[in-house]
């Protein structure tokens, strides 16, 4: 796999663009799915915990291991040679070459590079059905492309042969070459571009994984036709993900000709999956023009519903006074409909997300506001914590309120804060309140904290005649 160091966007960034999740946030009814670790080096970095016990290696394979978790990389090389000197039949012996390769490989100098290839080798020849043969030849494709950079002609001809590779159907090997790629562009980028556009220029099922990483490529190392070589891919690749990776990427090569392209698909794309990753997309390209179309998409009621959504949380994602205005515009100016009551939490839920400007007490006086539903009012209150706003001013709202689905949302808001003053408060609903519901709720959530006054608030009324 592809390694982070070529890469330009922010860790939320790629977060949403892999997984789909908004950063920061259990965004709204979406399900958290898993990230694809497509920037990570694919080798294995962790040897697995011990598994043989009364194996005549086992004490070595631990000290091995234990010694690569701390860093000691040519303690680590030391001990796992000795288990292929030693122990040839050993259940760990298969692997061991491997460890003793990547320890060597941290360890860094020149030398201990070429140890680990030949390491790797051994491994090849003598078990080439361990667990880590794979892993190995990953890592010998990163080793060769650090010798290559160094200087090295023959690392330098292994990198360049393996990136150029025919794909097949039957080949298992995507990430050697991705590998092989991203080695050949830290050596040498002018060898490294014609490549990567011959991979973007194939147009079979077999290469699609392939296709995906050599667009975050091409976007890392850009030439003077990266903008035209990515909107062929946009326009003509038959594959939906590697259009999708391209759009991602797209918003981080800064021109207009990029913006403009971003443009065309957010507005006009049929596929609402496409458009919805333009957004973001504008929103990574950061330009005076992208921030306006976000703008005008976050205000139109003909925006689809999905992008439109997009588009008011990705402006919250980026703090300044200006967006704050605007999403606080944006609110005043929807009219009160069931219907807008979607789009107005979407606005309230991103103004949580940029903290200051004062965002929190806005949040808390739209919670005041009677001429609200009672729906929106308790997710104001939600959001108002979400931003931060102190469990003080929290107290000082319960008593002002009189609807019980708010007083009720405001509970649960007050046992998320760790302001003392907010448990304070809670003990109090809990003893007093003529409320016997918000009572109820109140003890709930005290039940959840670990504040010892809860605890004999609780005995106490256990202990009641």
């Amino acid at each position: 796999m592809i390694t982070k160091l070529f890469l330009g966007a922010s860790a939320a960034a790629v977060l949403a663009t892999y997984s789909g999740v908004m950063p920061n946030t259990l965004a709204w009814d979406a399900p958290i799915e898993a990230l694809v670790v497509a920037l990570e080096p694919g080798f294995a970095q962790v040897p697995p915990e011990p598994w043989a016990e009364a194996d005549p290696a086992d004490s070595l394979y631990r000290l091995g291991r234990e010694a690569i978790n701390r860093g000691e990389y040519r303690r680590a090389a030391r001990l796992f040679a000795e288990i292929s000197e030693k122990h040839s039949r050993s259940e760990y012996a298969p692997d061991a070459p491997y460890w003793r390769a990547f320890a060597l490989y941290r360890a860094g100098r020149e030398d201990d590079l070429r140890e680990a290839l030949s390491a790797l080798d051994a491994q090849q020849r003598r078990f080439p059905r361990a667990t880590t043969i794979a892993d190995g030849r990953e890592l010998a494709i990163r080793i060769r492309g650090v010798l290559a950079q160094r200087g090295d002609v023959k690392s330098a001809e292994a990198v360049s042969r393996v990136a150029d590779q025919p794909c097949n159907r039957d080949d298992d090997d995507t990430d050697i070459r991705a590998a092989a790629m991203n080695a050949l562009l830290q050596m040498d980028a002018e060898s490294a571009v014609p490549i990567i556009r011959q991979v973007l220029q194939k147009r079979d099922e077999c290469s699609v994984a392939l296709r995906e990483k050599a667009v975050f490529l091409l976007s890392q190392k850009r030439s003077s036709d990266t903008e035209a070589v990515l909107l062929d891919v946009l326009n003509n690749d038959p594959s939906r993900s590697v259009r999708e990776k391209a759009v991602f990427w797209m918003g981080q090569v800064r021109t207009e000709t990029a913006a403009e392209a971003l443009e065309t698909i957010a507005t006009s794309s049929p596929d609402m999956d496409l458009r919805e990753k333009a957004i973001h997309a504008l929103h990574e390209h950061n330009s005076p023009r992208a921030a306006a179309l976000l703008r005008r998409l976050a205000e139109s009621a003909q925006t689809p519903e999905s992008v439109r959504e997009k588009a008011i949380f990705w402006i919250g994602q980026r703090r300044s006074q200006e967006n704050a205005d605007f999403l606080r515009s944006l609110f005043t100016k929807l009219d009160k409909s069931e219907r807008n009551d979607d789009v107005r939490k979407r606005i309230l839920f991103s103004l949580s997300q940029m903290r200051g400007f004062e965002n929190d007490r806005w949040l808390l006086a739209i919670a005041l506001d009677e001429a609200n539903s009672a729906d929106l009012r308790g997710h104001a209150l939600w959001t108002a914590g979400q931003a931060g706003i102190a469990g003080s001013e929290l107290v000082t709202v319960y008593d002002r309120l009189s609807d019980a689905e708010v007083k009720e949302k405001l509970i649960w808001v007050m046992s998320e804060s760790r302001d003392a003053t907010a448990t304070d408060k809670l003990i109090k609903i809990a003893q007093k309140d003529p409320d016997r519901e918000m009572r109820k709720k109140a003890l709930f959530w005290l039940g959840q904290k670990k504040d010892p006054r809860v605890k004999q608030l609780l005995i106490d009324i256990l202990n009641q005649p």
